[in-house]
């Protein structure tokens, strides 16, 4: 029987059937890479270029705020909620980014269906309510910041942020590491803009008044965005609830490891913006004003990152994403291994600063870029906010964590354990994104 059917023709038919297949998948991954309709693949432009404006202010004042938490667990511990463990005070803040990244895939469906314009009222309006809601917290009551700066800013900012990042996404795609690096960078000059304007002010408003003028910061940058910004693909109405939640991509095993990687790699990166601060006054015990040097760090740290976003962007582009991503992330690994647990005075911790927000810039900036490749362009929007939906859970538990393994807050070695950690989970982090590279790689060639 077998012979005769290679004689009549059907194992060449079976073979054809097993190519056509083949060719079938490998078509379904190409059009992951890209729409080659010349109408949907110009590059940027003027509108571009006017929704990364639109962008940079959104991300530079929900992620710029989210990026200065640093600033208030120092705050937090030295007085208004002094009574409070580090690690329950660093919940508020994984709170916020972890709700922010939990709402991405919800945000990024929405995006996808009706455009960016109602969401970025929404989410500008909750962000600066509960900016103004904080602004009347008392000391010593942690509900009131979990509540407002926690819970209502996390599920807030998710509307607007998602958004920004997937509507850059649309407009380029050569050069969508670099757009989405100046987004991102946004947020960077948030985070050392933030801070100073803290310091600065609450010693003269108080802390209620410096936040209600956050507050109509947050109002003002949203208007621009609106103003400015207009989604590039047109509307796909949801036609259940059920397409809200798009998990498709992990069924990619490229897209599935990759998020894996960056699940662990994020359980350590924002450990360093969270306790820098309070690490470094245990370098110069008995420092008692937070306008020294110590207070420095944070916004050290996300200037540095500024430049890591928009260079590691356009290196990402050159140079090819994950040649870029997974080293980065690697190092970020081997700075806290190998600098800042040996770091015993001001100046070695300020090294660490740069050197690290540099490095964990490019890892925040090129990680969507990556996902991107490996995404519909259609589907753009839900594949990065389920991607991050994953990651919601490593920023929600990684920094508290962390804090918990805090041996003696009074001393640098107590914290040699929280250092370890985060070092540790970042270096296997990029070493698992490391593994998509070769699974991309495997997938082309295939």
């Amino acid at each position: 029987m077998s012979d005769r059917g290679e004689k009549d023709g059907q194992q060449p038919t079976r073979v054809s059937i097993t190519q056509h297949h083949e060719q079938n998948r490998q078509s379904q991954d190409d059009s992951t890479e890209s729409i080659v309709s010349p109408e949907n693949n110009a590059e940027g432009g003027l509108e571009g270029w006017l929704n990364v404006l639109g962008s940079v202010l959104v991300y530079f004042t929900t992620f710029g705020f989210i990026n200065s938490f640093g600033f208030f667990q120092s705050y937090y511990e030295k007085g208004f909620l002094s009574s409070y463990q580090p690690a329950v005070i660093a919940f508020i803040g994984t709170l916020q980014i972890s709700l922010l990244y939990v709402m991405s895939p919800v945000a990024g469906s929405l995006f996808d269906a009706y455009g960016l314009k109602y969401l970025y009222a929404g989410a500008g309006l909750g962000c600066s309510l509960s900016l103004v809601l904080l602004s009347f917290s008392q000391p010593g009551q942690i509900w009131a910041p979990f509540l407002t700066q926690g819970l209502l800013f996390g599920l807030c900012s998710a509307f607007g942020v998602q958004p920004a990042l997937s509507v850059v996404g649309q407009y380029f795609q050569k050069r969508r590491a670099l757009a989405m690096g100046i987004v991102a960078a946004g947020s960077s000059v948030g985070g050392v803009a933030f801070p100073f304007l803290f310091s600065g002010l609450i010693p003269v408003l108080g802390l209620g008044w410096t936040l209600r003028l956050s507050a109509l910061i947050c109002i003002i940058c949203y208007t621009v965005a609106i103003l400015v910004s207009n989604s590039r693909q047109p509307p796909q109405a949801l036609k259940s609830v059920r397409e809200l939640l798009d998990f498709g991509g992990y069924r990619d095993l490229r897209y599935s490891v990759l998020a894996v990687g960056t699940f662990i790699g994020s359980l350590g990166l924002y450990v360093p913006y969270y306790y820098i601060e309070s690490y470094a006054l245990t370098l110069r015990p008995g420092m008692e004003n937070p306008s020294g040097i110590v207070s420095a760090l944070l916004p050290l740290i996300n200037a540095s990152s500024l430049f890591g976003r928009i260079l590691g962007g356009q290196a990402a582009d050159k140079l090819g994403r994950l040649n870029v991503l997974w080293p980065m992330t690697g190092t970020c690994g081997i700075l806290c291994l190998l600098f800042w647990i040996f770091a015993t005075n001001i100046a070695e911790a300020v090294a660490f600063s740069i050197l690290y927000g540099f490095c964990s810039g490019i890892f925040i900036s090129v990680t969507p870029a990556v996902v991107g490749e490996i995404s519909p362009k259609d589907k753009l929007g839900a594949r990065i906010g389920a991607f991050f939906g994953l990651t919601a859970v490593a920023t929600l538990a990684g920094s508290p964590a962390a804090g918990a393994l805090i041996q003696d807050s009074s001393r640098r070695t107590g914290y040699l354990p929280l250092i370890a950690f985060s070092g540790a989970s970042l270096l296997l982090g990029g070493l698992l994104q490391g593994w998509t590279q070769i699974l991309i790689k495997r997938n082309r060639s295939h």
